[in-house]
């Protein structure tokens, strides 16, 4: 079949968007036509060259819809279904997946390549396979992925809200609730409030922090931050070890999380001087791979124990925490309509993007219904 989307062909172009053709679903594949997608900042990424994939690539790896025909063998999914993608796709029975860790699933091996796990591509254009973002390709009107990348939710769940569920939520909720390990009384520093790290922030004042400190250079979104659970806001990194040392009486902070857009080293060395002794860092956002980013002296690591700490979909299971946040929604426990900023159609994907980098949205969604 025929379908609309954003392609991206190399470092520093814009998204194109155009009709490419969509082979029908496979053995253990499903055919899902997206209510909305996310625009998240990794894609964004993909486009200034901090992350390379392999080019051209439908973009997108935050997106919710329904299911519209399922491959031979699919018996979890059935049409009509209403689903949440994990970016992550989780197989479950890989070393990781029994350990515990799947978001680390093996399978997660091919999502820069944007293939499926057997090495083969569903977009296509003009005779030229294309990449689908993390196995779905959310900036596509409809898509054919893997049904480990599918987790169902109950119809009545709002999926152009809840679409943030598939990234942004899990991994900031889960860099302070699993990477972090949050407890009651923490104090809790937050480096970059966007839509990872307004998340961080929901996650650690639920897991009963006592002073959430979010920094970030913009008022916005240091508004928005005390709007979902911050105590305290600050633009800067020197201000925030400042009030940080006057809150916790000289101690430090008990964990910092950083989820600024590009990692470097000036904020992870100010996120290590900032914790106290025997505290975490965890380092959530991204930089390009082949640059060192961390660079702290080894000392602070042996005679404070100081631990940095990695974290991916922040360390959590797709298929426990994506129905696990949806219900925390439904419940009123953790805001989402709050954080979408403004909503997009797909041919206005780029301006989506300009705004993100502007810092005018905290998370802006593609909606295919508009």
């Amino acid at each position: 079949m025929k379908t609309r989307a954003a392609i991206l062909r190399g470092v520093n172009q814009d998204f194109e968007v155009t009709e490419v053709d969509l082979d029908p679903p496979r053995a253990g594949e499903v055919l899902i036509r997206y209510v909305a997608a996310g625009l998240c900042h990794s894609d964004e990424h993909l486009r200034h060259g901090d992350i390379v994939p392999r080019f051209p690539i439908v973009g997108g790896h935050e997106g919710a819809g329904i299911i519209e025909e399922v491959g031979e063998g699919v018996t979890r999914l059935a049409p009509g279904d209403h689903v949440i993608c994990s970016f992550l796709p989780v197989c479950g029975h890989c070393r990781f997946c029994a350990s515990g860790k799947t978001n680390l699933c093996d399978l997660g091996a091919t999502i820069l390549e944007g293939c499926m796990p057997d090495g083969t591509f569903r977009f296509h254009q003009n005779g030229e396979d294309l990449g689908a973002m993390c196995m779905i390709g959310t900036f596509s009107e409809r898509a054919t992925i893997s049904e480990t990348s599918c987790v169902k939710v109950a119809d009545d769940v709002p999926l152009d809200k809840a679409v943030l569920i598939g990234c942004g939520v899990p991994t900031g909720f889960g860099s302070a609730v699993h990477a972090a390990e949050t407890e009651p009384g923490d104090t809790i520093a937050i480096y970059g409030i966007g839509g990872i790290g307004i998340n961080a922030v929901q996650g650690a004042a639920l897991a009963g922090a006592a002073n959430v400190v979010a920094i970030d250079p913009l008022a916005n979104k240091r508004e928005m931050a005390e709007q979902v659970g911050a105590t305290h806001s600050v633009a800067g990194a020197e201000e925030a070890h400042e009030l940080i040392q006057q809150l916790t009486h000289g101690v430090g902070a008990d964990k910092a999380i950083i989820t600024v857009d590009i990692v470097n080293t000036e904020v992870t060395t100010a996120a290590v001087h900032c914790i106290r002794k025997g505290g975490t860092v965890v380092i959530t956002g991204l930089a390009d791979p082949t640059k060192n980013t961390v660079e702290i002296p080894g000392a602070l690591l042996t005679l404070f124990e100081k631990r940095i700490q990695g974290s991916l979909f922040g360390s959590g299971d797709p298929f426990r925490d994506i129905p696990r946040l949806v219900n925390m929604y439904q419940a009123g426990q953790i805001k989402l309509d709050e954080l979408i900023t403004r909503t997009y159609t797909l041919d206005e994907v780029n301006q989506g993007y300009r705004d993100l980098l502007d810092g005018k949205n905290v998370r802006g969604v593609i909606r295919y219904d508009t």
